[in-house]
């Protein structure tokens, strides 16, 4: 079947979906305030369909924009099932960006993170061009590899224990393109991008479950066996679906997306009496097939009949697989105290959230100061549901998982107390 023009795509958008921009300063969590941002469909970048600026936490409203139905994502098809948009970023001071090709899809949030570079002389403007999303476009299918590294190779495994690192450094090409550059890339933020590039966050949570914890899990076994660095390279994985999993540099990703990820990202994938991360392959089971492997679109079959997320990943990997945790997350102040902070709960958990969002304010001011006594009161809940929703969480005014990790990556940001190593 002959695909559509990007044009005809455009004039069939009869869904919508939102778009929600946040510009930081680069390396940073330094808010951009009054940053422009012009939106255009992609293909037409002078026809600005509409024009936001971001508030004093360098955020834009949420813009709602047109997208093809939403059937077109819940069943392979060569219709391209999301809206493709130009964004072009500019703020004074600031170098401008621009962002061809951000996908939208129909009854989805978008969200589009954004990072200027104060001006230099003789600096020239970023153009961020989006690929083809992997199930629309054609990318060169999955080199089959083991499960599960042999751990009497000497000198392979080299952790002794499964940490959540707070960095990955992304290679972006394949592995022996020395023409591809390196990105250092928060552990989060990467799983988010390749979840993003690899389903659509269209379809059923359960199936979204499934496919985040095998994208954590294949990660996690790169890091935990530093399968490149000891085949002499200097970065933990590539971008290229040959050899590892789709990231795509300066992507959107997606709220519904991003949720599982926070909900899920200390997680992995384990058979017994195995200590490293299972290396869960997968392909899209439609123009690839892959026995023993995830099916992308099966899985969404799948979840659209009940099925729980491991079920799922049962149904692919076979019975003897679960969920398991990792014993320590990387690059944060402090863990997770085990239980919700909430009106009523004092001690240093307490004080210490009460002070990293003192910090964090400075740079945010909509959050209110308060006082770092170490007692959970009204003034410490209105100051966290401020910060939830700043930073796009549910506002409950409870320091839950979700918010507790998102204050330690502010915090860290604002401050830069995390060196890359």
């Amino acid at each position: 079947m002959e695909r559509k023009s990007l044009r005809a795509m455009q004039q069939e958008a009869i869904d919508t979906g939102n778009l929600r921009v946040r510009v930081r300063v680069e390396g940073r969590e330094i808010p951009v305030p009054d940053a422009d941002v012009k939106i255009s469909y992609s293909g037409e970048p002078d026809s600005t369909v509409e024009e936001v600026v971001t508030d004093s936490t360098g955020q834009t409203e949420s813009v709602v924009l047109k997208t093809p139905p939403l059937e077109y994502s819940m069943e392979p098809s060569e219709v391209q099932p999301y809206s493709e948009y130009t964004l072009q970023i500019s703020a004074p001071g600031y170098e401008s960006v621009t962002i061809t090709g951000a996908e939208l899809l129909s009854a989805q949030t978008a969200l589009q993170e954004v990072w200027l570079r104060p001006v230099e002389v003789g600096e020239v403007p970023d153009v961020i061009t989006i690929p083809d999303h992997t199930l629309y476009g054609v990318y060169p299918p999955k080199i089959a590899e083991s499960e599960i590294k042999p751990m009497e190779t000497s000198g392979e495994i080299v952790l002794s224990r499964v940490v959540i690192p707070e960095y990955v450094v992304v290679h972006d090409g394949s592995p022996r393109d020395t023409t591809a550059g390196d990105y250092y890339v928060r552990y989060r933020d990467y799983i988010k991008n390749v979840a993003s590039s690899e389903i659509y966050a269209t379809w059923p949570r359960e199936t979204i479950m499934a496919n985040v914890l095998a994208i954590m899990s294949f990660t996690l076994n790169r890091v935990y066996t530093e399968w490149y660095r000891n085949k002499g390279f200097d970065f933990t994985i590539t971008s290229s679906t040959a050899f590892d999993q789709k990231w795509i540099y300066g992507r959107n990703t997606f709220e519904s997306i991003a949720e599982v990820v926070d909900e899920l990202f200390d997680s992995y994938l384990s058979r017994p009496n195995v200590k490293q991360p299972i290396l869960t392959q997968y392909c899209d089971g439609n123009r690839v097939t892959c026995p023993n492997w995830m099916s992308q679109w099966g899985s969404k079959n799948l979840g659209d009949q009940g099925y729980q997320a491991m079920d799922i990943i049962r149904y692919y990997y076979g019975d003897s697989m679960y969920r398991n945790t990792a014993e320590e997350i990387s690059g944060i102040p402090a863990s997770w105290p085990g239980y919700s902070l909430d009106i009523g709960s004092s001690g240093p958990k307490v004080r210490q959230i009460q002070e990293q969002l003192n910090t964090i304010s400075e740079h945010y001011p909509r959050i209110p100061k308060i006082a770092a006594d170490g007692i959970y009161g009204e003034k410490t809940q209105d100051a966290v549901r401020v910060f939830q929703s700043v930073f796009g969480l549910p506002q409950t005014g409870v320091v839950d998982y979700r918010t507790w990790y998102k204050i330690q990556e502010i915090y860290v940001g604002v401050t830069r107390i995390a060196e890359l190593v």
